[in-house]
């Protein structure tokens, strides 16, 4: 128990250190260097992988306050921002390019940046974006407009969206920012900068665009000022953009050979970039707007590698699982100091037979993610490497008397037999090791914060979580949608107010999408987008999901036997409170939508201020899934504009009432969904 309360207490430190020296960073008063800070931040993600601060800041840690507390203007992309599948070596690329029927691969260099968007409306710029999470950023116009290769105007009166990469170069780095780890992390934190100094010291560059069509058909890209990728890149530096370098190979063997010229040029190159982005000629809109886009990929460069000594190993618990976290001597990569990474599952510690006391090889994979990659058995590949690799006493620690690969005494990993809880066995599968007791505390309890964290219910933070767990108040999911105002108004530091706002908080979502319904349950390795692969693969309805068998599940894409396994089984441990939620009414999951039934295709919608009967973010999804399309700006040719006020002063509706744009409310809306015309205008 006092173990218990002192990793707690060490977590609770972390998340508060990481975000005050965030909040200072951004304000350019920053306290630490960014080794130190990437060091916390990688001590917390090992203690506790779901902790609510790693998923606030983000690894790109974009979208912090400002010096007053105060966070910039949230802007809707008009380009989605999606993570891009990745290719760690030729062979993953092999199987990923088996699967393309491209007649030539377009191959741009991966800048190693921060991501930002350019809005011009009519030709004139408006607004930078970050990347925020990838669907909404913040706005940071003032220092855009004093980067280099910015372009305030373009040739033709176009509305829409440019894409491109803050970067730092090299020479800037090292003659302004040598104290900052590296150029990545000093242009994160120059862009942001309340009074924008520095900012002049940063440049954008390309690689894409989108405008509004000056066709009829949005989603064909009929009056797109390009015709392909290439085109795409062209014309942005016909536009007076300093584009991204583009090179073309007809068969996936000229992209590998590519790559390794390319990674023999990368130390001469004037700013960093960590891999190759590879895609076809084609410009495919649709397969853009996924949150993983399955048409292009990230080919990454071979891993920096340094040698270390292991000193001990945890065991890292979230959830029902429990994960093995290896602590080394700390090592030099990538521009920050790495001393622990994750091993996964019990197969990979007897895979690679690592021991305390074994010497490892260790990288970064892409660049963000320490792993260890093999033992070294032989002493002499140990000493090259460190040779190789820079090694010193701090870098790579020296062998000191008895400490050797080959005189060290090798001590087995201890592996937890029983829940630290429940105290009940632990079944380890080899690619987990988990508690079985599906009545566990612990378990339960995380399950609950993983449902409040996927639903999105506001202002039901973790703390009031484990008081009311703790009261026994909370027991299951359900549980959640049994609290009154009353009783929590009685609690310390709540009263009414703050009552009313939880239980509403929680009564306005719910209404949510199967897959989002699935990925709150903290069912092992089953978010919202892997749950949104079954859904487009036939398994629309929960009936169809409960009844799944492995084989089934294991077939679609994105998905192996031992997903499947561990989902089924999620499955029938949640089926009766999932049944209990569905059929009591306390959740609805939204109908599936027939392909056949596009409704909206065609049309075009903007939403501004709040809806009553779901998130915004849900009824935007609607409309996509409706063969619509949303707009964050009232442009030219917008169909609607959705206000539950429609006669008020803002500049959407002016605007929207200037150009003769319809504006409707949340009613009309619904029945425009329901019926395929609004009905009332």
């Amino acid at each position: 128990m006092k173990k218990k309360m002192e990793a707690e207490l060490k977590i609770s430190e972390l998340a508060n250190r990481i975000l005050r020296y965030q909040k200072s960073y951004y304000t350019g008063e920053g306290e630490i260097s960014d080794a130190e800070f990437d060091a916390l931040w990688d001590e917390l993600k090992a203690l506790d992988p779901e902790n609510p601060v790693l998923k606030k800041i983000g690894s790109d840690l974009q979208d912090a306050p400002d010096a007053a507390g105060l966070t910039y203007e949230k802007v809707r992309h008009l380009i989605p921002m999606g993570s891009q599948e990745k290719a760690a070596n030729p062979e993953e690329f092999e199987q990923w390019a088996a699967k393309q029927s491209f007649d030539e691969f377009v191959v741009e260099y991966k800048l190693d940046g921060a991501s930002l968007e350019l809005q011009y409306d009519k030709g004139v710029f408006v607004r930078g974006v970050t990347r925020g999470d990838g669907i909404i950023g913040d706005d940071i116009s003032r220092n855009v407009r004093k980067m280099k290769g910015f372009v305030p105007r373009l040739s033709a009166a176009l509305t829409g969206g440019v894409r491109g990469e803050v970067i730092m170069s090299r020479a800037i780095h090292k003659q302004f920012y040598a104290d900052k780890a590296n150029c990545r992390n000093a242009a994160n934190g120059l862009m942001k900068r309340k009074d924008g100094t520095g900012s002049e010291h940063l440049q954008i560059i390309c690689y894409d665009a989108r405008f509004e069509p000056l066709g009829s058909d949005a989603r064909s890209g009929e009056g797109s000022p390009f015709a392909n990728e290439t085109g795409k890149v062209e014309w942005l530096a016909a536009q007076g953009f300093d584009v991204v370098p583009v090179h073309l190979c007809r068969g996936s063997g000229q992209v590998i050979d590519y790559r390794a010229k390319v990674m023999d040029l990368r130390p001469g190159l004037p700013y960093d970039i960590d891999g190759l982005v590879v895609k076809g000629q084609t410009i495919d809109l649709r397969d853009s707007e996924r949150e993983r886009p399955e048409k292009q990929i990230a080919f990454k460069f071979s891993l920096e590698e340094a040698v270390s000594t292991v000193r001990s190993v945890i065991w890292s618990e979230s959830g029902a699982t429990y994960t093995p976290i290896a602590e080394f001597d700390t090592v030099d990569l990538a521009g920050t100091k790495v001393k622990r990474a994750s091993l996964v599952n019990p197969n990979t510690v007897h895979s690679l037979g690592v021991h305390i006391g074994s010497r490892v090889v260790v990288t970064k994979r892409g660049e963000i993610i320490p792993k260890i990659e093999r033992v070294i058995e032989d002493e002499a590949e140990g000493k090259d490497r460190a040779l190789e690799s820079g090694g010193d006493s701090e870098n790579t620690r020296t062998p000191q008397s008895g400490d050797t690969a080959k005189n060290a005494e090798k001590i087995p990993v201890a592996f937890p037999t029983h829940c630290s809880v429940c105290g009940s066995p632990l079944c380890d599968e080899g690619t987990r090791l988990y508690c079985p007791n599906v009545a566990c505390p612990k378990r339960i309890h995380h399950r609950i914060e993983k449902w409040v964290a996927v639903l999105d219910i506001r202002d039901f933070g973790i703390t009031l979580i484990r008081r009311l767990y703790e009261t026994k108040r909370l027991a299951s999911v359900s549980d959640i949608y049994t609290l009154t105002e009353d009783e929590l108004a009685e609690l310390d530091g709540l009263g009414k107010k703050s009552a009313a706002k939880i239980v509403a908080s929680i009564h306005s979502g719910t209404t949510v999408p199967l897959a989002r319904f699935i990925a709150g349950f903290d069912i092992e390795g089953i978010g919202e987008t892997l749950a949104e692969k079954l859904v487009e693969a036939g398994f629309n309805t929960l009936d169809k999901l409960l009844n799944a068998r492995e084989e089934d599940i294991a077939s679609v894409y994105g998905f192996g036997d031992i997903s499947a396994r561990v989902l089924v089984q999620g499955l029938a441990e949640c089926r009766s409170e999932m049944l209990h939620l569905t059929e009591n009414g306390i959740i609805t999951i939204e109908k599936p939508l027939s392909k056949d039934k596009a409704f909206l295709a065609g049309k075009s919608f903007c939403f501004t201020g709040e809806l009553t009967t779901m998130k915004r973010s849900d009824a935007e999804k609607l409309v996509k899934a409706s063969g619509g399309e949303v707009k964050s700006a009232v442009v030219k040719g917008l169909s609607y504009l959705v206000t539950n006020d429609p006669f008020s002063g803002s500049s959407k509706n002016k605007k929207a009432a200037e150009q003769g744009t319809p504006i409707i409310d949340e009613k009309a809306f619904l029945a425009l969904l329901e019926n395929g015309a609004p009905t009332e205008l």
